[in-house]
């Protein structure tokens, strides 16, 4: 079945366009959406883009005018309709002015032959169901043995630069839980993203310019001279967490009284504030700030600079303990130093996007669909944070990222459309930045909420949750809920040893698997060459498809940017494994029988193994 002249055209082409083998989740963004309708380059090796193929081939006779129409393939809930259906001949049907079922007709008499197709129907409306052959599952446990580690990567991101810049937390005190999870969701969509073909750059913003930086230094300055004796009021919008005291005791032990100054010089005068008196308190704390650089001299820098290094030496400690690794730390200071801040401000200016008044000059950010203009430089000759973020931006496109993904608080929300008014005020495309939002973690231990506050230093950090819970736990719990959802974290729940702990579960799979070839003690190098007949069980079915499915859920997560579907995908893959193990004898009599559900297993393993390794979570050979 399926000759005709379309044959010929699927041979010409080489590598076919399947022009949308999935729906992008950002639809609205034309420049990721652009990159959705991008070509796997090892059409051989992808069985989706080689379905996909089949149906170019055959629309470029039936109807070559619409060659541009996307190719969806989709699985259906029930098996009896096939292992995949495509929607091809109802999309068609305006275009075309026919009957769907018609041009199903039609788009069926001229598919190419397939090893890998056993048959084509069509369905209810208009559908064409596709049944796969046995060489087409069987030829995904060949893959996964001859590239190992590299089953499930593709070609889809064709080398595009992404740069992803996530935590970006300000060094003024340790990662916090709500922090882990940005860092999580950031790392593993690196993971995914690579695998997925993009040349991806992650990047951790230095917040070490501006106010909050000069308060954690006289916040430290302060907890130094209780340490060296002197009595001074603490500020009540300080930072007082235990981290602050120990850069201060850290400072004594290092330069001893070096930074000591007469108390009553350091009182002098500064304004007096009730602590409910919140603008007296700020502008007490301004008041210390100067009184603070005014009798340090260039002392100051010395006391911020040791402060910051070792807050950022705390942070990726941190994050390299939870295995998060980052190719940039990029200092906010050095846009200033380098004169970045200045050279995009001039940009907009030159280009009539910035005006003064009262003093202070602001970006008509409204000419670009912001609610309002926005202040770029104090009327004191500072320059505002939204300054530097567009000297950030700009310089990020000007090191040649076609895409950037920043990775930002739920609570920055509003902040978004005032980039991208940047970007484009700039004459750069908006679209090249994309914004996932991190919503808030909320810890429960005995069904009872663990309290967190902020500045006052009774947060829960991220290394308390890593003492607690361990990495796996922590990086998979965060993973497992979509980034813009709200996470309830259970304690307990992470640290239990029992199915209904997913990461448990799934990396019980991995050691069943592990457990059953120690058992076997044959040679696992003779596995990638059994003949897998005997996988005719539907159990066997089922995990033979899960092997198929997974470089395309790579690409799935890639396009929606979204590291969870594959966390999902793992705990099924999981499921199913367990399920036939319960139900199924491995070490049977029979040889080829044995080494088919061995190999088959084996490739299971793998494919776990993958797909952890990406999430950031290891694959225990025992339990």
């Amino acid at each position: 079945m399926f000759h005709g002249p379309a044959h010929d055209a699927l041979r010409r082409q080489g590598d076919c366009e399947p022009s949308g083998a999935t729906r992008p989740r950002f639809k609205d963004n034309p420049a990721l959406y652009a990159m959705s309708r991008m070509t796997s380059s090892n059409a051989s090796q992808d069985l989706r883009t080689h379905l996909a193929g089949l149906f170019d081939a055959a629309l470029s006779v039936v109807a070559p005018d619409a060659r541009a129409t996307p190719v969806v393939l989709d699985r259906p809930k029930n098996s009896a309709h096939g292992d995949y259906a495509c929607n091809l001949a109802m999309q068609l049907a305006r275009v075309l002015g026919k009957n769907p079922r018609q041009i199903a007709q039609q788009i069926l008499d001229q598919m190419p032959d397939s090893p890998w197709v056993s048959k084509v129907e069509i369905a209810g409306a208009g559908f064409l169901n596709i049944f796969l052959t046995p060489a087409a599952r069987h030829d995904a446990v060949r893959r996964v043995f001859s590239t190992g580690t590299a089953y499930g990567k593709g070609s889809f991101g064709q080398g595009k630069k992404v740069q992803v810049e996530f935590v970006s937390a300000n060094p003024t005190g340790p990662l916090h839980v709500g922090h882990g999870r940005g860092a999580a969701y950031g790392d593993s969509l690196a993971a995914v993203l690579e695998a997925a073909g993009y040349t991806v750059t992650r990047e951790y913003y230095i917040n070490d310019a501006g106010r909050q930086m000069d308060i954690l230094s006289v916040s430290a300055w302060v907890r130094y001279l209780e340490a060296c004796g002197e009595s001074v009021p603490f500020p009540p919008n300080g930072y007082q967490g235990d981290y602050v005291r120990d850069r201060a005791n850290e400072l004594k032990a290092i330069d001893g009284t070096r930074y000591v100054r007469p108390v009553a010089q350091i009182l002098d005068g500064l304004p007096e504030a009730r602590d409910d008196d919140e603008p007296a308190v700020e502008a007490r704390m301004d008041a210390l700030i100067e009184r603070t650089r005014s009798l340090l001299g260039e002392d100051f820098g010395h006391l911020t600079r040791y402060v910051l290094d070792r807050q950022v030496e705390g942070i990726r400690d941190v994050l390299n303990r939870f295995g998060v690794r980052f190719d940039m730390w990029y200092s906010e200071r050095s846009l200033y130093d380098s004169g970045r801040v200045a050279e995009a401000l001039a940009l907009l200016d030159e280009r009539g996007h910035l005006y003064v008044q009262d003093g202070a000059r602001w970006f008509r950010s409204t000419a670009f669909g912001d609610d309002k203009d926005r202040v770029v430089q104090r009327e004191n000759g500072l320059y505002t944070y939204f300054a530097s973020d567009i000297a950030y931006h700009h310089d990020k496109i000007q090191r040649g990222f076609e895409l950037t993904v920043d990775v930002w608080g739920a609570d920055h929300h509003g902040y978004i459309p005032r980039v991208k008014a940047a970007l484009q005020a700039m004459g750069h495309n908006p679209e090249s930045l994309i914004v996932p939002l991190i919503q808030l973690v909320a810890l429960f231990r005995g069904g009872e909420p663990v309290r967190m506050g902020k500045r006052s230093g009774s947060y829960v950090t991220l290394e308390d949750l890593l003492d607690d819970v361990g990495v796996d736990a922590t990086r998979y719990f965060y993973i497992a809920r979509k980034c813009d959802q709200h996470l309830d974290f259970d304690l307990d729940l992470a640290k239990s040893q029992s199915n209904d702990n997913p990461v448990y579960y799934i990396q019980y799979a991995h050691a069943r698997v592990s457990s059953v070839l120690e058992q076997w003690g044959g040679d696992r190098a003779s596995l990638p060459a059994a003949d897998l007949a005997p996988l005719e069980a539907p159990p066997e079915r089922q995990l033979l498809q899960r092997l198929i499915d997974y470089p395309d859920v790579i690409e799935q997560a890639a396009r929606d940017l979204a590291p969870h579907a594959l966390a999902f995908f793992l705990r099924d893959v999981a499921a199913d494994f367990h399920s036939y193990y319960n139900s199924t004898h491995f070490l049977v009599p029979e040889e080829d029988v044995k080494l088919a559900r061995l190999a088959l297993i084996t490739a299971v393993q793998q494919v776990l193994r993958n797909g952890l390794s990406l999430l950031g979570v290891g694959a225990p050979d025992k339990m």
